[in-house]
């Protein structure tokens, strides 16, 4: 039976004659658009099959396997948390847990606490127990009760460890830098010819992992954010000339930032690392910021963390590097919040601002119901491709499918916000400041 065709054509009333009055360069053409069916026949037209080889640049589909590697029985795994905290780590656990348990009949399974440091005998860290009783209520709890830490851990050792205690899977929650260890943990024990499976769950707040489409925490991440907002704009409203300064999570990208001023909608401005903006000029944040204020008497600002770095004197706030080789950022809000109280003393108008920085109390919540779900899920399938023998690979959600992942194709780079693209579009014409904030 043919399969049925879908007509997507649209209707038109007549031909576009009126040039539109919007002056940013965001339009599209009628040619531009999406592919509706991203499935992949596993026959050519004969009836032969495809080899990978024959088939576009595509994913391997995540789920589980009609037959295993493992047998479930004899299997020992192993689950560790690496970097910072974020909403829903704990539900990945659990997950994991239940599924191995319940699903695989795997008996043994342990928790390393601490991160990478679990696996290195001088730290002293003792291994967890993890049954499923131990996990079945963890959900309701912010955090990790494995713990974890950042910094990096000589990967022999790390195999040593993985070796001496006969783990078969091991379960990675991590970022970019934890998928980038996990890379190097992958390649080490192939070279030694081990039987270990690798698998990844990408962790990360910012939603900054390349590829993936959304990451576990991050939905979380937004609600927390949004009634912060609120609170900022709340206290804006509630002073003469109020100012709410709200600094979020956000290295090196902006999805926070921005996200969260679209679903609250009460920002005027948002800085983010993508976009460079000046303070001083006419055209400066700061000019903006006092025409707003002049104008309607209170004003939000959001701002994530990694933005306006280039604006902070090194002296003021010396570069340093945290434990994992991370370059730590210097403080934009409390810069900002020094910058804004100078400028409107300069100028002679009274102005009372309020700053809030609440990313510790965001990254410690239990997650809601959105990334409870996707971490379900992703846990699930993580265990369906360790019992299944895969490795040195990681489980994402692109294009709103599950996949495989090599480790490699996520760590090279990050998902940032594109300065030309229909969110940073969204952004201006929520907010209102101006497209740009530079001389």
């Amino acid at each position: 039976m043919k399969k049925k065709e879908h007509d997507f054509k649209i209707q038109d009333l007549g031909m576009r004659k009126i040039p539109s009055p919007l002056t940013v360069g965001y339009f599209k053409t009628d040619d531009e658009r999406i592919i509706y069916d991203i499935h992949l026949k596993r026959e050519d037209p004969r009836g032969k099959p495809l080899k990978y080889g024959d088939l576009p640049i595509s994913m391997e589909i995540a789920g589980p396997r009609e037959r295993v590697y493992f047998d479930p029985p004899k299997v020992k795994a192993a689950i560790a948390s690496c970097g910072g905290l974020c909403p829903g780590i704990n539900d990945v656990i659990r997950a994991i847990v239940m599924e191995l348990h319940f699903r695989y009949g795997v008996q043994n399974i342990i928790g390393i606490r601490y991160g990478f440091q679990g696996l290195i005998p001088r730290y002293g860290h003792e291994v967890m127990e993890l049954t499923f009783e131990m996990v079945k209520e963890i959900q309701d709890l912010g955090g990790s009760i494995l713990a974890s830490s950042r910094g990096d851990q000589d990967v022999g050792e790390m195999v040593d460890a993985l070796e001496r205690m006969n783990i078969n899977i091991f379960f990675i929650i991590g970022g970019d830098g934890t998928m980038r260890a996990a890379e190097l943990i992958t390649r080490e024990v192939t070279r030694r010819n081990l039987r270990i499976s690798i698998i990844g769950i990408p962790k990360t707040i910012d939603n900054d992992l390349v590829l993936i489409q959304k990451s576990f925490g991050f939905d979380t991440a937004i609600s927390e954010a949004v009634k912060i907002i609120q609170c900022a704009h709340v206290e804006a409203k509630g002073a003469p000339m109020g100012i709410g300064l709200v600094k979020l999570m956000g290295r090196q990208s902006g999805h926070i930032a921005a996200s969260a001023a679209l679903a609250e909608g009460n920002a005027n401005f948002v800085l983010i690392p993508e976009i460079p903006f000046e303070l001083a000029g006419e055209k400066g944040f700061l000019k903006c910021l006092e025409k707003r204020l002049v104008n309607r008497k209170h004003a939000v600002v959001i701002v994530a963390e990694g933005a306006g770095q280039n604006l902070i004197p090194p002296d003021a706030y010396p570069a340093a590097r945290d434990a994992a080789g991370n370059l730590k950022l210097r403080d934009i809000g409390l810069f900002l919040r020094e910058q804004i109280d100078r400028h409107f003393k300069k100028i002679g108008i009274e102005m009372n601002l309020k700053y809030i920085d609440p990313s510790y109390t965001i990254r410690s919540v239990p997650a809601n119901a959105s990334d409870s779900i996707l971490c379900g899920v992703l846990g699930q399938y993580a265990v369906h491709a360790g019992l299944a023998g895969k490795t040195g690979m990681l489980v994402g959600l692109v294009n709103d499918a599950f996949v495989h992942l090599p480790f490699k194709a996520v760590s090279s780079q990050r998902k940032t916000i594109d300065p030309s693209g229909n969110m940073w579009m969204q952004v201006l014409e929520s907010t209102g400041q101006p497209e740009s904030m530079k001389a």
